[in-house]
């Protein structure tokens, strides 16, 4: 078993690629992707989809670089409009939209500790559409969560919904 660099998450040990300032182990990216997957082959696991891809980047936010700063940044306001203002994910979606317009005003968010409990894996582990839409849900929960020392930063960053 080896522990991802970026979630924390556990996996048989695997080699293979990664993305390019997403901190993350072979074997996560390639559960990420096989996520991916289920989730564009089916609309009913779609429905999902931007919260999946939000909590996986803010989960893997790499190190501090232009890219990563702006992925992270972007990632949490689209959590934040889905979780905390309630906006579908077509409307959080044009505004994340609109706050990559943004890119030079964002500055490095020191990652906390932890990164959230459900990572992934749990995801990727779900055997049906209801138990992934709930894992997708709780994962989202947890990774906004874990950002909450940056919450007041994030709000301050969203743009006007």
């Amino acid at each position: 078993m080896s522990r991802c660099p970026g979630c924390g998450a556990e996996f048989p040990e695997r080699d293979g690629p990664t993305h390019r300032y997403m901190e993350s182990s072979p074997a996560c990216w390639a559960a990420y992707g096989e996520v991916l997957a289920r989730e564009y082959s089916d609309p009913a696991y779609f429905q999902v989809h931007r919260l999946s891809v939000d909590s996986y980047a803010v989960q893997h936010p790499g190190h501090e670089n232009p890219q990563a700063i702006n992925s992270v940044a972007v990632h949490l306001i689209r959590l934040s409009l889905q979780l905390e203002r309630k906006l579908t994910p077509e409307q959080a979606n044009s505004a994340m939209v609109q706050a990559t317009l943004n890119k030079g005003r964002y500055h490095w968010l020191e990652p906390p500790a932890s990164l959230g409990e459900v990572t992934v894996v749990d995801v990727w582990q779900a055997g049906d559409v209801e138990s992934h839409i709930d894992a997708v849900r709780s994962w989202a929960k947890s990774a906004w969560q874990a950002w909450s020392i940056h919450h007041a930063t994030i709000r301050k960053w969203m743009p006007k919904t």
